[in-house]
């Protein structure tokens, strides 16, 4: 008997993000007071009216199967919204509801992507791009950014890697784990770049709402760009949903006809419960996003000078999501650290602190801190990392 696993699945990696919160949580349940960076998600409670919609929908027995792509109120929820904040005039069969935004971007690739394709994925990276693809047998063409410039992409830096075997581009402004922010203009100059060659541009908005200057921009807004235009979308972050897992896509009637037929052989619906949340969420007040996001720049605006005040730390300011990605080159190489894996590792263990590894997201010299946490934590788990490093010598 072949008790081996299917080659696709050597191709892929376990999530370093879900790993490290998977440790830190067994030393959490050792009795060990763990300071937790490494969790992408807000750290919220979901807004009241979200939930008690979530209440009624039980209470009105809404338990049973959706249409497998999401029922079409939470469709029309959506593109609503999204008309709302970006303009936008796409139609409910140009939606799917998925579960989770995670969802959505590995049905991107399992419907477009064919082995041998190309996806041009900016670093670094989340760290979820980089397997999808490998996943459905495509081929990551990565595109190094600056950290000098703030990790910023250019549509210049995107063409220079495009060839005829290019299929996906695939953008995340925000970013996740750089905060960088791609400039509306050369978002919209990388939209003309792919569009002219029928190249898809896949623009992931998870972090959209929580820009720190100007305002939330889709690159889906512009006029006629539906044909090659790809959006991801989640309530996860906006709307401090993210274990409710409620994602969806914005793309034309054939792909979302795709993956309409993928995930009703996978996940089928998603829950039901959740969908009604997301359509009060996507629907009700909004207020409760601008509220997070000021306390996110609070929190960015004391954790970036703590940072640089550690010996060797350097760190860029994020300009949206709510990370830091600090550059550890001058503190590597000191207590037998050569690596930031190395690095995280001993930190959790010596430090009850814990951080990603840049090597999770394509870069060497870096680990990412989440400061979707309280400033209490925030200022203990940053003591905790500068009393580490200076304990390396």
């Amino acid at each position: 008997m072949n008790t081996s696993t299917a080659d696709r699945i050597a191709a892929i990696s376990v999530s370093s993000t879900m790993k490290v919160m998977a440790d830190a949580d067994k030393l959490r349940r050792e009795g060990v007071d763990v300071v937790d960076f490494s969790a992408g998600e807000p750290d919220f409670p979901t807004p009241d009216n979200i939930k008690q919609a979530a209440i009624r929908a039980i209470e009105a027995n809404f338990t049973k199967y959706t249409p497998a792509g999401g029922t079409a109120e939470t469709k029309q929820a959506v593109v609503d919204r999204h008309k709302a904040e970006f303009g936008t005039d796409y139609k409910p069969s140009e939606c799917i509801i998925t579960v989770g935004g995670k969802h959505v971007l590995f049905n991107y690739t399992q419907a477009l992507v064919n082995p041998g394709d190309e996806v041009i994925i900016p670093v670094p990276y989340w760290v979820t791009y980089k397997d999808i693809v490998n996943y459905a047998g495509g081929k990551c063409v990565f595109v190094e950014t600056d950290e000098k410039e703030g990790f910023n992409l250019t549509a210049d830096m995107v063409e220079r890697n495009i060839t005829h075997k290019t299929r996906i581009v695939i953008i995340n402004s925000p970013s996740n784990p750089s905060g960088s922010v791609m400039a509306d203009s050369e978002f919209e100059k990388l939209y003309h770049i792919t569009a002219k060659r029928g190249i898809y541009l896949l623009t992931d908005e998870c972090y959209s709402h929580f820009l720190y200057d100007g305002k939330p921009y889709s690159v889906a807004s512009i006029a006629n760009s539906k044909p090659t235009v790809l959006v991801a979308g989640t309530v996860s972050k906006t709307y401090a949903m993210t274990g409710w897992r409620i994602g969806y896509g914005l793309a034309p009637e054939a792909v979302i006809g795709a993956i309409n037929k993928l995930q009703s052989h996978s996940t089928s619906n998603p829950t039901s419960i959740a969908q009604k949340a997301a359509v009060e969420a996507l629907n009700g007040p909004q207020d409760s996003v601008p509220q997070m996001l000021a306390e996110y720049r609070r929190r960015r605006d004391f954790v970036i000078p703590r940072l640089r005040q550690i010996p060797g730390v350097e760190c860029s300011i994020p300009a949206g999501a709510f990370y830091a990605y600090p550059n550890l080159r001058g503190a590597l190489n000191k207590g037998g650290i050569k690596t930031p894996l190395e690095f995280a590792d001993r930190l959790l263990k010596e430090a009850s602190v814990a951080v990603v590894p840049g090597e999770a997201f394509g870069t060497d010299d870096h680990v990412r801190i989440s400061y979707a946490t309280s400033m209490k934590e925030l200022e203990r788990g940053l003591d905790r990392i500068h009393e580490f490093v200076e304990k390396l010598g």
